[in-house]
């Protein structure tokens, strides 16, 4: 058995999802303020001067803060329903199909959200999730992530999941520096879409 280890947006999908999902549930008021409060932190990330990490945790606190977690959780169930279908790569789901017919582990490792990652995965027989999950108190999400984010640190969570020396070959994919340290892990790696070892 091989172990496929799988980035989600830009790999999985065509876009970044996180981003559509957030603009999604943005209310009136975070839509107005965002050009001040999420737009330098932005630009700041398109010329390299701040983290993927750094800003993902930037947007979710101002997105999520306050927020009733039941609803939210039941909007990203029809995001991934309705919303993701569109932006999958037929290639890569041919890929996971390709492992899982082979009775692969199979693991989606990401930094968006269980909300709607989950749903996603229980769709599509992938029955392993590594990725961020939003904290609530009381029935109220609190802008944090449960065990911070995880994003930067996709291989030390899979090491920490997996006794990789079970697995007589491990296979990753993925496309960008985020995803790098768990490609290393990998006896075959895809990065963009090409096979770079």
């Amino acid at each position: 058995m091989d172990l496929a280890l799988v980035d989600f947006d830009h790999t999985v999908t065509t876009c970044d999802t996180y981003g559509r999902f957030l603009r999604g549930i943005a209310t009136p008021q975070q839509r107005a303020s965002a050009r001040w409060s999420i737009g330098p932190w932005v630009a700041g990330y398109r010329i390299g001067l701040v983290s993927a990490a750094t800003l993902r945790v930037r947007v979710t606190r101002l997105a999520f803060s306050g927020r009733d977690a039941a609803e939210i959780e039941a909007i990203a169930r029809r995001y991934a329903e309705e919303e993701l279908p569109a932006l999958v790569r037929p290639d890569m789901l041919e890929r996971l199909a390709w492992h899982r017919d082979r009775g692969d582990t199979v693991v989606l490792v990401s930094g968006s959200l269980d909300a709607y990652l989950g749903p996603w995965c229980e769709r599509h027989g992938v029955t392993d999730l590594l990725c961020n999950r939003l904290e609530a108190v009381d029935g109220r999400l609190t802008g944090r992530y449960l065990g911070g984010d995880r994003g930067a640190h996709k291989a030390a969570d899979i090491r920490a999941r997996y006794d990789l020396s079970r697995y007589a070959r491990i296979h990753a994919y993925g496309d960008s520096r985020e995803d790098l340290p768990m490609l290393a892990l990998a006896h075959e790696r895809w990065y963009r879409g090409r096979r770079i070892a």
